[in-house]
């Protein structure tokens, strides 16, 4: 009776088809265009803030445009290769170990946010590095943007109708085509929300309020360390992988257990940044 109450009070899938278009026998999906929409989008605010001398340390961006524009293809393929990496490793290994050119299906769907996360963190390092960059304000750059390709990217996973949320009786719920008859939490939209516009709205008021771009590392941390609470609280109603399940007390989720060392590694960053802050001069006050 529960479960038909829960069924009754749902809001039936819009029926989006996950295949934006088609050219011949290629096949776009939304989910691809995703992510290219949210790197371009990236890409372009990114380049607001280098324009924006007044949010950096002694008015001068660590990044020209000719470099952020190298940088975009290094963040592609960070992301690319260290999401499926991430998803083959955490989610899908045994799978994988069975049939290995599984990996390669990338169209079947399999992408680790954490994995990106750690893809893209070398590329910035290897391109720091490269360019003699300073690696925690590329850091602070990309930790910026990437929230908007974050809730571009849950939002294409709606549409797929995947990664939906548990069983519930909310009157928003959804019954999703691949979730059985039940209400689920449409939780891509909350992930969307919280990993998306609240994180980007946050970072982007701390870097144009009270300028902490001036601080290197200092937003890098306020991400990560949000982005980690934005998903443990999303776990909460999003349902595990199948092929996981939860992995303690019939609450804990491996997105969990994978954030939890990212509010770690933010607070840190932040702890950091504050003390290398505190040993500069400031030029802003400095004597001619």
């Amino acid at each position: 009776m529960h479960s038909e109450l829960i069924t009754m009070a749902a809001i039936a899938f819009p029926g989006f088809d996950p295949v934006a278009f088609e050219i011949g026998p290629l096949k776009v999906h939304w989910y691809g265009i995703g992510y290219v929409v949210s790197i371009m989008l990236g890409w372009l605010y990114a380049r607001r803030l280098i324009a924006n001398g007044n949010l950096w340390r002694g008015g001068q961006p660590p990044v020209n445009a000719q470099q952020l524009d190298d940088f975009v293809l290094y963040a592609a393929i960070g992301i690319v290769v260290g999401g499926r990496v991430g998803y083959a490793l955490f989610y899908d290994l045994p799978n994988i170990l069975a049939d290995p050119l599984r990996f390669f299906r990338v169209y079947d769907g399999g992408m680790s946010f954490h994995g990106g996360f750690l893809g893209t963190t070398i590329a910035m390092i290897l391109f720091a590095r490269a360019h003699k960059i300073p690696v925690w304000s590329l850091f602070d750059i990309v930790s910026i943007v990437a929230p908007i390709g974050l809730g571009i990217v849950r939002v294409a996973n709606f549409i797929n109708g995947e990664l939906w949320g548990r069983i519930t009786d909310v009157p928003w719920a959804v019954i999703f085509p691949t979730g059985g008859p039940f209400a689920r939490h449409p939780s891509q939209l909350y992930e969307a929300g919280l990993e998306g516009i609240v994180l980007v709205s946050v970072l982007s008021l701390l870097a144009y309020g009270p300028k902490l771009l001036k601080i290197p590392g200092f937003i890098t941390g306020v991400f990560v360390c949000g982005y980690g609470l934005s998903r443990i609280t999303a776990e909460f109603f999003r349902e595990p992988d199948a092929q996981l399940g939860y992995l303690l007390g019939g609450w804990l989720t491996m997105g969990m257990l994978l954030s939890l060392p990212m509010v770690a590694a933010g607070l840190w960053a932040i702890w950091r940044a504050r003390r290398a802050a505190a040993r500069l001069p400031n030029p802003e006050t400095a004597a001619p």
